[in-house]
């Protein structure tokens, strides 16, 4: 492999493996609040219990994230220079801002984790408001800065192609961040309610009936069923300001080869750039013209009126993004089933089947956060920085990125499977009969 795909599988990695921890930290830490607060309203053990375990888990899920975000920090400019020589100075600030967002988000976790039974109720739980609140805005800071790749502004260029002009605010506020921002992270909360359900749904499976895994699974897929319907809505207009502000992708994402008005929306199938179609798909008549812009009789431009070169991979980018509407839409249908057959029975629904259906639930959200990325990233290419900078350009020419990326995937594969055991050890200390340590505290936390 050359150092652009090496760059590009190692850069790739690291955000396939770091962002599942960037959403827990954005998901989690609302999950926390709500069940504390109501644990203290309602004076009630089992929401203070779930409250607590989750801040414990969430400890280590945190230390692993800042690790891995750390490490893509560092690659940035070690496997692509050029791109950082052009846009330090503009994806500085949004840099800077979730620094600080992390920061603020360090300290307070710091007091949650440490104020258990030290700290007055009230004060505690009000210590978990700055995490909520720093997380969502961590996720934020970071996502303008791709939103700017998509969408570059806040600067001029010289005749030379070099910077002349540089305007921090107007690049972290580039076009894309009112459409990127909400979607990802409506997104984060997806996946930490359909990942929550599915631990809880699978204890429910081996018998552990009780009232804290019944609750942690309506907690689970309450978040889920209100983040997924937004993520449809967030979704949406995604895709509409793609169709304006790059064609390319949108043609690719929607497997349209020729420009046509009226175009249909073609449900699956495989894009043949040989015969200039998608073979095998579903095609709806007019519908895709109508969803980008209301107009079933509208123009849409097909990948055959860009140059070959700048036109992305229409199999990659097509099958993610039907991955991620379809994973979506199955997500969307399982968390109404859910809560209309709870509302029927006016219990927490225990068919197995059903449960079943949450367990997987869990990695189909991740399987269909990670399809959305690709979508993003790889319809974005031949460019780094769209329109400007190419990636075949921004990439080092640094000797020895091969046994880099190998020593790199296993020391991944070691921290994944750290993760797991301890995880796996939480939860197995969490199942053993409480008292003392935990049972003790909760009853005084109730009571004062």
């Amino acid at each position: 492999m050359d150092n652009v795909t090496i760059a590009r599988a190692t850069m790739g990695t690291s955000l396939a493996f770091h962002i599942v921890f960037a959403v827990l930290g954005v998901g989690m830490p609302l999950l926390m609040s709500v069940a504390e607060g109501l644990g203290l309203w309602r004076r009630d053990e089992t929401w203070l219990l779930l409250a607590r375990r989750w801040a414990k888990a969430f400890g280590i899920l945190f230390a692993v994230g800042a690790v891995s975000g750390t490490v893509l920090s560092f690659e940035l400019g070690l496997l692509w220079p050029r791109f950082m020589a052009f846009s330090g100075a503009l994806i500085g600030l949004p840099f800077t801002a979730e620094g600080f967002a992390f920061f603020i988000e360090a300290i307070f976790l710091g007091l949650y984790l440490y104020g258990w039974d030290r700290l007055p109720p009230l004060g505690h739980w009000l210590a978990s408001i700055p995490i909520v609140l720093s997380g969502a805005a961590s996720s934020l800071f970071v996502v303008m800065t791709n939103a700017w790749m998509n969408t570059p502004a806040g600067f001029r260029l010289g005749p030379d192609g070099q910077l002349r002009s540089v305007n921090p605010l107007g690049a972290a506020l580039n076009p894309s961040t009112s459409t990127e921002d909400p979607h990802m992270l409506v997104s984060a909360y997806v996946v930490t309610g359909f990942l929550f359900a599915a631990v809880y749904a699978a204890g429910l499976l081996q018998g552990r009936t009780d009232l804290v895994h019944r609750r942690g699974l309506a907690a689970g897929m309450a978040m889920g069923l209100v983040a997924v319907g937004l993520a449809g809505v967030t979704g949406d207009a995604s895709a509409r300001f793609i169709y304006e502000a790059q064609p390319a992708k949108f043609a690719a994402m929607e497997g349209v080869y020729r420009n046509q008005n009226g175009a249909p929306i073609t449900i699956g199938g495989i894009p043949s750039s040989s015969q200039h179609r998608v073979l095998y798909g579903l095609e709806i008549p007019g519908a895709l013209s109508w969803l980008a812009t209301f107009d079933v009789n509208a123009p849409v431009k097909g990948l055959d009126s860009f140059p070959p070169g700048e036109r992305p991979n229409p199999v990659l980018v097509h099958f993610s993004f039907d991955s991620m509407v379809g994973l979506g839409t199955l997500l969307g249908f399982l968390a109404l089933g859910f809560w209309g057959l709870m509302l029927w029975r006016r219990r927490i629904p225990l068919w197995r089947p059903l449960l079943w259906a949450v367990v997987l639930a869990g990695p189909a959200s991740v399987v269909a956060m990670e399809s959305g990325w690709f979508v993003t990233e790889f319809g974005r290419q031949p460019w780094i920085v769209y329109g400007i900078l190419r990636t075949s350009e921004a990439a080092t020419s640094a000797p020895g990125l091969g046994p880099f990326f190998l020593i790199f995937l296993v020391i991944y594969g070691g921290l994944a499977l750290t993760t797991a055991r301890l995880l796996l050890a939480a939860a197995a200390h969490n199942r053993k009969p409480a008292s003392g340590a935990e049972a003790s505290p909760q009853r005084r936390r109730v009571s004062s």
